[in-house]
């Protein structure tokens, strides 16, 4: 009995240790190369959108060569995990109807033109796990040069629902309602 007891009080404790351990493990996101960063807006309709997403740095290299986005291919518009879109109601994006929900956003460029995909499989790394058969929008942005150049990608999204994309002399625009 006295052995079972005291099998019993060291598997507890080792799995507590463990626990803890896992716990104190947990990522410092900020340090990452591409630190995290949140845009936040607060819609007409009373939508509370929210992008979530980690922000890669131009770094001298040019985008679309040696740096995502490259033409034709689906990318995760960011740098590690997808970036995620939230919307707290259901909203219009660029006119066309997207439901309330968490959304992995992704881009395709081709030859300046940029599409927007709202992906159902929010919580993914990257772009490795897309499938187009998850998507359950897709826009195109309105892309021009930008006013001035951004070293880190950035998302601001506007009181008027206009959202940009800005990273290097890219400015990338579609509008939630």
């Amino acid at each position: 009995m006295k052995k079972l007891l005291t099998l019993s009080v060291m598997a507890s404790l080792l799995f507590t240790s463990m626990n803890v351990f896992a716990q104190e493990k947990k990522e410092d996101k900020s340090k990452r190369p591409s630190p995290p960063a949140t845009a936040t807006a607060t819609l007409a309709s009373g939508a509370m959108v929210t992008i979530d997403y980690s922000q890669p740095s131009v770094k001298g290299r040019t985008i679309g060569k040696n740096i995502e986005p490259k033409n034709g291919e689906v990318w995760r518009t960011g740098a590690n995990e997808a970036t995620v879109f939230e919307t707290s109601k259901p909203i219009k994006v660029n006119g066309q109807a997207l439901p309330a929900g968490k959304y992995a956003l992704f881009s395709v460029v081709n030859d300046g033109t940029w599409t927007i995909i709202f992906n159902k499989t929010w919580n993914q790394w990257g772009a490795y796990d897309y499938k187009k058969a998850d998507d359950a929008l897709k826009v195109t942005a309105k892309a021009t040069k930008a006013a001035t150049f951004a070293e880190k990608m950035t998302f601001v999204i506007a009181k008027d629902g206009t959202v940009q994309l800005l990273w290097g002399d890219n400015n990338v625009q579609y509008k939630l309602d």
